[in-house]
């Protein structure tokens, strides 16, 4: 825990967890059963709170208690252009680099993609359910449905079913985007 007070900790808490979640104050009093102005009380610092009534606010936002005392703090991860695993394609100039993999419990990976013109990336179907979002940053390319691809240009956005056989085509050197792949 940092050298705050614990009111202090727990109040930076709950109202950072609270904002999160989308609650209300009277949503979040109503789930936990204490009064709507105790939690705001416990929100600014002040009160007196029982384990009792912590316990519940846990219950109530879907958090662990040692969540209230020593909050997680955001882990930052920095990964610079030209850095990160890259997997290459062995029919076109074409690179894909992780940038960040689905947390457990979600359904989405982030990629940079690098692609130089030629044949294009051909992909077939994803699991059943998978969409593609992809940002084009730099170049011009054909991205989509193998049978109907879009001509993108920078900062163009697109989304189209990763279940269905797909195209990434860059029409410029120096192609690059951002492609996310998400499952439902």
């Amino acid at each position: 825990m940092d050298g705050k007070a614990p009111l202090d900790v727990i109040a930076a808490s709950l109202r950072a967890t609270r904002g999160r979640s989308g609650l209300s104050l009277t949503e979040v009093a109503k789930r936990a059963g204490v009064a709507k102005s105790t939690l705001s009380q416990l929100e600014s610092g002040t009160g007196n709170p029982s384990v009792e009534t912590l316990w519940a606010l846990c219950v109530a936002l879907e958090i662990q208690f040692a969540d209230l005392l020593d909050p997680p703090r955001p882990k930052v991860q920095v990964i610079r252009a030209n850095e990160g695993p890259a997997i290459y394609s062995e029919r076109s100039d074409y690179s894909a680099t992780l940038v960040a993999a689905s947390p457990p419990h979600a359904r989405r990976d982030l990629y940079r993609i690098v692609v130089a013109p030629g044949p294009g990336r051909e992909s077939q179907p994803h699991m059943p359910g998978t969409v593609e979002h992809v940002v084009l940053s730099t170049g011009r390319a054909l991205i989509g449905p193998l049978e109907d691809p879009v001509e993108l240009h920078p900062g163009d956005y697109i989304a189209y079913p990763g279940d269905v056989a797909h195209l990434f085509k860059a029409l410029e050197p120096n192609t690059t985007a951002v492609l996310v792949s998400e499952t439902s």
